[in-house]
């Protein structure tokens, strides 16, 4: 827990480091700072009414994680994505996540495949709701549920990072209609194969489900264009 100064419990600067970094990190995952964007110390101070030195201190760890980059005059953008960048990403998610599967079909217990099943009907409910930001969310806690329920703990906050750069790639792709029932569809596979310890068909499903059109990410503005 966050300490508080003793003059009337005002926050410490971690705490405003911590308050800034979500901010920043809120807005540039919901798409509120555009890829290539620059995001400016000074502005996110005022706008949230503190000094710098805290924001500044949530800018480096962004940084650090790889969200955001230096731009031509050495100011702090939002970063983009090439093709061969996307790809990276998506080969080290498929090789972690292959590993929680490969534990999760040996080890998870059957309570924690229960909850993976909860985690369905959710998704369910935000897809027949047509609520996309919802089903992206219970998407990606998806993924880190079946880590965590293998009881890989590093892995999962290993993937937690890799997933604000899976969040930034989809903004602004485009999803053809039904794509929501689709990924559920993708996801029932992986319980299902989980649940009767099936390893190979288990990473089959997974291997599917991350290669699909909605997860490869070939529709963005750094995406080659297609050939007739």
């Amino acid at each position: 827990m966050n300490a508080v100064s003793e003059r009337g419990g005002a926050p410490t600067a971690g705490r405003l480091s911590e308050q800034a970094y979500e901010h920043v990190r809120r807005g540039i995952l919901s798409g509120d700072y555009p890829i290539g964007s620059v995001v400016s110390d000074r502005e996110i101070a005022e706008e949230l009414g503190m000094s710098k030195t805290p924001v500044r201190q949530a800018l480096k760890l962004l940084a650090q994680e790889g969200l955001l980059e230096l731009g031509r005059r050495r100011q702090l953008v939002v970063r983009g994505f090439t093709a061969e960048h996307r790809g990276e990403v998506l080969e080290i998610r498929e090789a972690l996540e292959r590993i929680a599967v490969a534990h999760a079909c040996r080890e998870m217990p059957i309570e924690e495949i229960d909850l993976l099943r909860v985690s369905l009907f959710r998704q369910r409910r935000a897809a027949e709701a047509g609520d996309e930001t919802q089903f992206i969310d219970l998407d990606e806690d998806f993924h880190l549920m079946i880590a965590s329920g293998a009881g890989l703990q590093t892995l999962a906050r290993i993937l937690t990072q890799l997933r604000g750069f899976v969040r930034l790639m989809r903004l602004g792709t485009r999803r053809h209609e039904g794509h929501l029932f689709r990924v559920l569809a993708e996801h029932e596979a992986i319980v299902d194969a989980l649940e009767k310890r099936d390893e190979k068909l288990a990473l089959k499903a997974l291997s599917d489900h991350l290669h699909t059109s909605e997860y490869t990410l070939t529709s963005g503005p750094d995406a080659p264009k297609k050939t007739s």
